[in-house]
């Protein structure tokens, strides 16, 4: 999740509810498909490092939402930079609150950060248009079905203490701020020696599914990879 967002982690542990969306009054949406998760760099106090999110072309990581959503029915996260969840070390200690322990939960709501972002600079994107209407709230809310997903599905083990904390930080005033950030959309764009390192961990993805995940120039040139980027993590429903 977008950095800073965890700085007052401890306090909500202790006084979950702080923010304005609360966890145990949420519905389980579903996911579907395969999440890759690539290390590209080191990272600093919150999270783990600097890493890059993948999509599986042609089985793309999907949340869909619980029936009755009236924004954003369906959810398939493109290619992007991200950290997992920004929990601080010191608080890596509770149960539930590994920035891993959601991870899919935690790819979702990082898009809907990307696609504000570019969003409220203006920068279209045919790949945020079904994501326009989403406001703060309505992200929040989520992120919060989609860890009742992960739990109903037996990805995650039942901790309503953590998932509660969770929907509750990212419905906090310092989310919000981050939400209506200005100028973020272009430091969110993969570099393309990053890309060029994705290309070649996934050579058989054609070049129409990089264009619509990875969101590549037409002209970008040949970048060779420094083959430091890894695959840490894959997720499959």
């Amino acid at each position: 999740m977008r950095k800073g967002i965890y700085t007052t982690f401890i306090a909500l542990l202790v006084l979950a509810g702080c923010g304005t969306i609360y966890y145990r009054d949420l519905k389980p949406g579903s996911f579907s498909g395969k999440l890759f998760v690539m290390w590209v760099g080191e990272g600093n106090s919150s999270g783990d490092g600097k890493f890059v999110f993948v999509p599986a072309p042609g089985n793309e990581l999907t949340f869909t939402r619980p029936s009755g959503s009236h924004t954003a029915g369906v959810i398939k996260p493109g290619v992007m930079y991200t950290d997992g969840g920004s929990i601080p070390k010191i608080a890596q200690m509770f149960k539930g609150l590994s920035p891993w322990g959601y991870a899919p939960a935690y790819m979702i709501h990082d898009w809907l950060f990307v696609a504000r972002h570019c969003l409220v600079d203006q920068a279209p994107d045919a790949r945020f248009q079904d994501l326009s209407d989403v406001d703060f709230d309505e992200s929040a809310r989520i992120v919060g079905e989609a860890i009742h997903a992960l739990i109903d599905e037996r990805k995650v083990a039942r901790n309503d203490l953590a998932g509660e904390a969770v929907t509750s930080a990212v419905s906090s005033g310092i989310a919000r701020r981050l939400w209506d950030e200005k100028g973020a959309c272009e430091r969110s764009q993969i570099s393309k020696e990053h890309l060029a390192e994705i290309n070649a961990v996934f050579p058989d993805i054609s070049t129409s599914a990089k264009l619509r995940t990875f969101r590549l120039p037409p002209d970008m040139p040949q970048v060779p990879p420094r083959r430091q980027a890894r695959i840490i993590s894959v997720v499959e429903f």
